[in-house]
């Protein structure tokens, strides 16, 4: 068992847990993100249901072993969102060089479908607008399943026409479905799940990113804990332990993921998507590799974005006759150079074409992940410019203060209130050129 966890030592705890009857009702698995919390959490339920002996063998042929091996046993409940493209677009990638990549890319669109199990959405007011989707995928996931992959996947085949078409809807579903944090009405539909009696041995329920989760959604969760079900177990994972309330933290049995050295991350990389020609700097960079914006450049239009908000905010002190802060000077010396490399040219005070620009370069930012990692390439150019600054010779917090709440506020109307890329865009580059004027 955990064999499919590699580089982590903490799956010996584990074991050793679950062999020895210790296995606590509530657990954290926290560590970094690509850690391999979320394959644990999913073979731990796999090893709570089996009823084979000896049991939970890596190969075990039983029927609960087969069903969760393929993410379809209905013993297991999972909750929290992610990004899942990714993951999907290096297991179709895998799966034209080689079939035994099936399973690997069942199992990563059913990570991305058992966010929308019906039980977590009945009453949900997005699940008429999703419910087509969901089926459809689901019809087409079952299909490919039943496929013998016995010739190549060659193009204008249908089973390269049907992997593309679950590729394909897999972003459309993330985009349109997910949100990043846990609601509540779902969580007091997962309460609901885990008073019933599970199919197996046991059931496991799972909140990804459980750090995210709104507060009477954590109000939900304490209830859960001061009064576990029996068969059970809860697992939440997290990259920030410290984020949790204390109250929910204290009643979790913490299990602890490191990072990995890069030669084990390679070794899941050739191991998982069978690709022998790694040449990244780990899991994320690999699987970041397969998007259709690098993160170069979301660097660099971030760059032009700085630039461009630094120089209106230039042009409105000059009409309104204040002085140009220091700040404002260093952010557009950091930023410009960075985007006139790239091609983008000079900064533009324009709104309607620098956002229609932006949006151009990043595919409308169709792909949920790449507009927070705009935001944060944004912060983070922002942040190194101001370090060319001395500290004591200007007030330096309250600028930087103030440009965090605008991002942080971006961050939170993309992710959490759904609001398009493009209004949020246009919002932040108003206020932050007003504000870079009045700070």
């Amino acid at each position: 068992m955990f064999e499919n966890v590699i580089g982590q030592k903490i799956t010996s705890q584990i074991v050793h847990d679950v062999e020895a009857n210790l296995l606590a009702p509530a657990m954290l698995f926290s560590g970094p993100a690509s850690s391999g919390k979320g394959t644990a959490a999913l073979e731990l339920s796999r090893v709570i249901s089996c009823r084979a002996i000896p049991r939970a063998a890596w190969n075990c042929s039983c029927l609960d072993c087969t069903s969760h091996r393929t993410l379809n046993h209905p013993d297991i409940l999972c909750l929290g969102s992610r990004n899942f493209y990714a993951e999907i677009l290096a297991s179709g990638n895998a799966l034209q060089r080689d079939s035994t990549s099936k399973t690997i890319f069942i199992r990563s669109v059913r990570k991305l479908l058992s966010r929308f199990n019906p039980i977590l959405w009945e009453e949900d007011p997005k699940a008429s607008r999703i419910s087509s989707m969901v089926l459809s995928m689901d019809e087409d996931i079952n299909e490919f399943e039943q496929i013998n992959l016995t010739e190549p996947m060659t193009e204008n085949t249908h089973l390269y026409k049907l992997v593309n078409s679950i590729i394909k809807n897999s972003l459309k579903l993330e985009s349109e479905g997910l949100t990043d944090n846990i609601p509540i009405g779902h969580l007091r539909k997962a309460a609901w799940w885990s008073r019933l009696s599970p199919v197996g041995n046991g059931k496991l329920m799972l909140l990804e990113n459980a750090d995210r989760m709104e507060n009477e959604a954590r109000n939900s969760l304490l209830k859960i804990l001061e009064e576990p079900p029996q068969k059970l177990s809860l697992v939440l994972t997290t990259t920030r332990a410290q984020a949790l309330i204390p109250t929910i933290l204290s009643r979790l049995r913490v299990y602890r993921f490191t990072q990995r050295e890069i030669e084990a991350e390679n070794e899941v990389i050739r191991r998982v998507f069978k690709d022998n020609k790694v040449s990244t700097n780990g899991i994320n960079d690999y699987l970041e590799s397969f998007l259709p914006v690098s993160n170069d450049t979301l660097v660099n239009l971030a760059a032009y974005f700085t630039a461009s908000a630094a120089y209106r905010s230039a042009l409105i002190s000059k009409k309104t006759g204040k002085s140009i802060s220091r700040e404002v000077i260093m952010l557009g010396k950091y930023c410009t150079p960075i985007a006139e490399k790239a091609g983008y040219g000079r900064p533009n005070a324009n709104q309607a074409l620098l956002v229609e620009f932006i949006m151009g370069k990043a595919e409308k930012f169709e792909i949920r992940s790449l507009f927070s990692r705009f935001l944060s390439s944004i912060f983070s150019l922002i942040s190194e410019s101001l370090k060319n600054l001395s500290p004591e010779s200007y007030p330096r917090a309250a600028f930087y203060t103030m440009c965090l709440e605008k991002i942080n506020w971006a961050d939170n109307a993309s992710r959490i209130y759904r609001l398009r890329s493009v209004q949020v865009m246009e919002k932040l580059f108003t206020d932050l050129s007003r504000s870079m004027t009045e700070t």
